[in-house]
């Protein structure tokens, strides 16, 4: 079962996964789908924008040109977004925050080069949800003491009370879950109308459906990354608390 890697692809366009080729591993039937090939066209290019950055950073010069300007902004930018909400921490997650905000970013726009966004799938989501709740977990353990976390399981009751403890411990497992769900389901919902417009117009959707790819690719796309990333500084920030400081 084989099919087209872009979403627009013609009478056959669509917004679902299929697979592209499938190996065998280990006697087990794997399938490359076209996710899968998405991300590796969207990580192509930003390995290849990060190659040609890092050489443009390196002979850099004292006026500096157009692409050495957009590299420059990009990284005031988003250091300036992590040191503004993470303050005294904001020098330990510059690359993470970078990364996935990067990564999304360009991952929600890419159907305007006509890919199925990787983002559309909850495989890529997920797994970026989870590297958040692991960082949040893990700065909790770090920077609060066994009983500041055992009061905070048990609040709005006292220590000695844990009825409550389940209902916010369903609370703390249900980070990753609305995160990665937000970002997959506006993600997908963009992609599923696009498909279905063009399914339905066919031909006849040459160039005008530019404007709706504009809001749902471009302007949603970048609020949808800005919220994730802006999320996963909160409740990184809001375990570490004022323990830094110690």
């Amino acid at each position: 079962m084989e099919h087209g890697i872009l979403l627009s692809g013609g009478a056959d366009v669509d917004f679902m996964i299929h697979g592209v080729f499938q190996y065998s591993f280990f006697g087990h039937k794997v399938w490359i789908t076209t996710s899968h090939v998405c991300i590796l066209i969207v990580l192509l290019i930003l390995t290849g924008f990060a190659i040609a950055a890092n050489r443009c950073i390196r002979r850099a010069s004292e006026v500096p040109g157009t692409f050495q300007n957009v590299i420059e902004l990009i990284v005031d930018k988003l250091d300036g977004m992590v040191g503004s909400s993470m303050d005294k921490v904001s020098t330990r997650y510059y690359n993470y925050i970078g990364t996935i905000f990067i990564f999304i970013l360009f991952s929600n726009i890419s159907g305007l080069l006509g890919l199925r966004p990787p983002t559309a799938d909850y495989g890529v989501t997920l797994p970026m949800a989870l590297i958040t709740f692991v960082l949040i977990h893990y700065n909790k353990i770090k920077y609060q003491t066994p009983k500041t976390i055992w009061t905070d399981l048990c609040s709005p009751l006292p220590p000695w009370l844990p009825i409550w403890m389940p209902i916010n411990l369903i609370s703390n497992i249900a980070v990753p879950i609305s995160l990665s769900l937000r970002l997959f389901a506006n993600v997908l919902s963009g992609t599923a109308m696009m498909a279905l417009l063009y399914g339905l117009l066919g031909w006849f959707a040459t160039a005008w459906p530019a404007v709706l790819h504009v809001y749902f690719d471009l302007f949603s796309g970048a609020i949808q990354t800005y919220v994730f990333c802006m999320l996963t500084m909160t409740y990184i920030s809001n375990e570490i608390g004022d323990g830094v400081r110690r």
